[in-house]
This record gives structure tokens, sequence and C-alpha cells, in this order.
């Protein structure tokens, strides 16, 4: 009876510890998994077109991205109304966007991928459903020609479209683009993949602890602190799945000003 009573006792020794590695692993999977940017669903908004198909009109825009051929952004990009820009925290998110319900749609309803580069701002000279399409609390895209032309006849100028969240595919890790001085660092974080949204920015050096950085406009975080001569690493948030990373050392300590720095991480 002992020797059954014990057999018994390892048993559910081993049972219950099998199961603690199940319930650890899952919770480790699923800990990644809410990490990870999911597609959002369909709905519906409108969009249109500005500039012509080389893009030009599209460079620069609110989020601070420069010329997006030389930042990875190229041509596929669109401004969005003020409902969908939300103060700049939209800035590098990502959208499919395919033409619906109109005769100006090419066969098929094709779907073209964008990324959020610009605001376009409300005109309320124009009335919100005949000319002034970015008007809150309207959902609209102003796309860049040459996505435009993926999913719709140029000709149509407005067309009804459906679209959803998408994660960002970027390739490398983080780019942070510096501008300012030694006492005002403003930085614009670019190449962002995941959500490709940003709410919160951290910059350390190697003489300072984490120090908060605030938010400019569009894409850039500011900190008022002395970090010239020194090192710099950043620790980043997604605005969308609030997941943090930490970059280290992305800036080596004789940085500058115009420079792009490279990080080996990125979210996915």
């Amino acid at each position: 009876m002992s020797f059954s009573l014990h057999s018994w006792s390892i048993a559910f020794f081993l049972i219950g510890w099998t199961m603690s590695i199940i319930g650890t692993s899952n919770a480790a999977d699923y800990s990644m998994a809410a990490a990870i940017f999911r597609p959002s669903a369909w709905a519906l908004a409108h969009a249109t077109f500005y500039g012509d198909e080389s893009a030009s009109a599209t460079m620069g825009g609110a989020c601070g991205y420069g010329n997006l051929f030389n930042t990875g952004y190229g041509t596929d990009t669109a401004a969005l109304s003020s409902t969908l820009f939300n103060n700049g925290y939209a800035c590098g998110s990502c959208y499919q966007i395919k033409c619906a319900q109109s005769s100006w749609c090419f066969k098929g309803y094709p779907y073209t991928t964008v990324t959020a580069t610009n605001l376009c701002p409300p005109n309320w000279a124009e009335d919100s459903n005949n000319g002034g399409w970015c008007n809150p609390p309207r959902t609209h895209f102003d796309m860049s020609k040459p996505a435009f032309m993926k999913i719709a006849q140029w000709k149509a100028g407005i067309v009804p479209v459906m679209y959803r969240r998408v994660p960002c595919i970027r390739q490398g890790g983080l780019q942070f683009a510096f501008q300012g001085n030694g006492y005002w660092l403003l930085v614009y974080v670019m190449n962002v993949g995941g959500a490709g949204d940003i709410s919160g920015m951290w910059v350390k050096g190697t003489k300072t602890g984490w120090i908060s950085m605030s938010h400019n406009w569009g894409a850039s975080y500011q900190a008022f602190a002395t970090l010239s001569g020194q090192a710099l690493s950043f620790k980043v948030t997604s605005y969308t799945t609030k997941q943090t990373l930490i970059a280290y050392n992305v800036a080596p300590a004789n940085w500058n000003v115009g420079m792009t720095y490279k990080a080996n991480v990125n979210f996915h």
C-alpha cells in the first residue's frame, strides 16, 4: 500500500509540474501575441488624391518624414482627415484601402496599402459633402495620385472606399532622425513596424538616466537636456499596442543633428 501511495504521489506531482509548464508556456505565448498588431475590421470611408503621378506634392507633410523616397515610404502614402490623424499619433500607421460601390472602381476591387504621412486639414469654406472632404467628423483619405490609381480611375476625383488598419511591414529597425542642438534634441521616429504609431518616448545618455520626451508634432519627440558628447539610447512605446521597446546605443557619442541613426529592434 505504501508503494502504491508513493506512486500516486509521484504521478500527481508530475501532472502538476507538467500543467504548470504548460500554463507558463501559454502565458508567454499570449503576452507575445498581445504585442503583435493584428488587422482591424473593414470600415467605410472616402478617398481623393492630391498631387500628380510624381507624388512630389506629398513630400514633407505633417508627420515630418521629409523626402518620402529617402525615408523609405515612397509613393504609397496618404494624408488623413483630422478624425483619423489624431493630433499626429496616427503618423506611420498603415491602411489597406479598396474602392467600393462605384463605377470608377477597377475590376475585382483591388486594394493597396498606404502609410499615413500627412494631415488633410479641414476646409470649412466648403460643405463637408461637397469639397470639404476632410472636415470632421468625416473619415477620409487624401491619397497620393499613384496610390489612388491602384484602386480607381483618377478621373473619379473621389470614391467611396473600404479600409482597415494593418500591420506595417518594415525592413530593419527603428530609425531616429535628429534635429535641434546639444541642449534641445528633436527626434523624428521612422520605419516603425507593427502598428506603426508611437505614443511615448524616452532618451538616455551615457551620463543620464531615462529622460521623458514630449510629443512635439507628427512623428517627432523632443527633450530639453544637455546630451551632446554622449551615446544615446531610446525607449519607445506604441500608441496602439502599448508595447515598449528599448534601443540601446543607437547614436554614438559624436552624434550630430541632420543625421539619421538606425536601431536593431522594431515592432511587429
